[in-house]
């Protein structure tokens, strides 16, 4: 199976694997890293006051960002397409680059979108599954192991200030998973509980080892990124794996924090 963007949505909570089944993950030496600090803790009303704070603090950010980066990657975009323009309509290195350019393209407008979603919540995830699903093609990736995305559950509307951090932590561990492990199948998996949200991304790749699961890969801030953002909503975030047989992201939002409370009880899922 490609990169189909095939969601499946399942209303009842029945996994089609466990994580242990899936993985083989935390036994026989396997490596679980919970990520102690990031606790359950917070009120909506808290949640709310740190989202202003975040958004004002996101602006600063967004500003910064298409000052330097964006306009930089746009600059670069630029020169190659005049530099590609100028090379023979035979010329094999045309396609070649022709790809790379499309790929830069698609990145820059990735970065317009995360500048807008830091100036304001984004409101444009309607689904995170549906969003979830398109992570791979958007990202192009070259090869593509088998991937699909399960809904499990009565789909909720979550609180703007939830729905972004819980986008990006999935997406950085489908990214990961995606250029990382080479796995032949990865699996995301949403469940809408009645007391949570949980997010689970496993793949049956190579795994990671209990000092970069622990620590992180120096020089790469992917898995203290997510733990940073979980921390944020007071969510619970856990990482398991076992070298040779896969990882497993789990994200855990308490619903009183996860999903809008003024909504009717969710619509059912076809």
């Amino acid at each position: 199976m490609g990169f189909n963007n095939l969601v499946s949505h399942q209303p009842q909570y029945n996994a089609t694997l466990s994580a242990s089944d899936f993985v083989g993950m935390t036994r026989d030496g396997g490596a679980c890293a919970p990520f102690p600090n990031t606790s359950v803790c917070g009120s909506t009303t808290n949640l709310d006051t740190r989202s202003e704070e975040q958004l004002a603090e996101r602006t600063r950010i967004a500003q910064e960002l298409h000052d330097t980066l964006l306009q930089g990657f746009l600059a670069v975009s630029m020169q190659l397409h005049t530099a590609v323009d100028h090379l023979p309509a035979d010329s094999a290195a045309k396609a070649r680059f022709s790809s790379v350019l499309q790929l830069l393209d698609r990145v820059l407008e990735q970065g317009r979108c995360a500048v807008q979603g830091l100036r304001a919540p984004n409101k444009d995830i309607a689904s995170i599954g549906d969003a979830f699903a398109r992570v791979p093609n958007d990202l192009g990736f070259p090869s593509a192991p088998g991937f699909r995305v399960i809904v499990l559950g009565r789909e909720k509307e979550l609180r703007a200030g939830v729905r972004g951090e819980v986008y990006r932590i999935g997406c950085e561990a489908i990214v990961n998973a995606c250029r990382h492990s080479r796995a032949r199948d990865i699996e995301v998996e949403v469940a809408y509980r009645p007391t949570e949200l949980r997010i689970a991304v496993r793949d049956n790749g190579c795994g990671i080892g209990p000092k970069d699961l622990k620590w992180g890969r120096n020089g790469h801030w992917g898995l203290q990124g997510m733990r940073e953002r979980a921390e944020r909503i007071g969510a619970r975030l856990r990482l398991s794996s076992r070298v040779a047989l896969g990882t497993e992201v789990e994200l855990c939002v308490p619903g009183r924090l996860a999903f809008e409370q003024s909504g009717g009880p969710g619509r059912p899922l076809n």
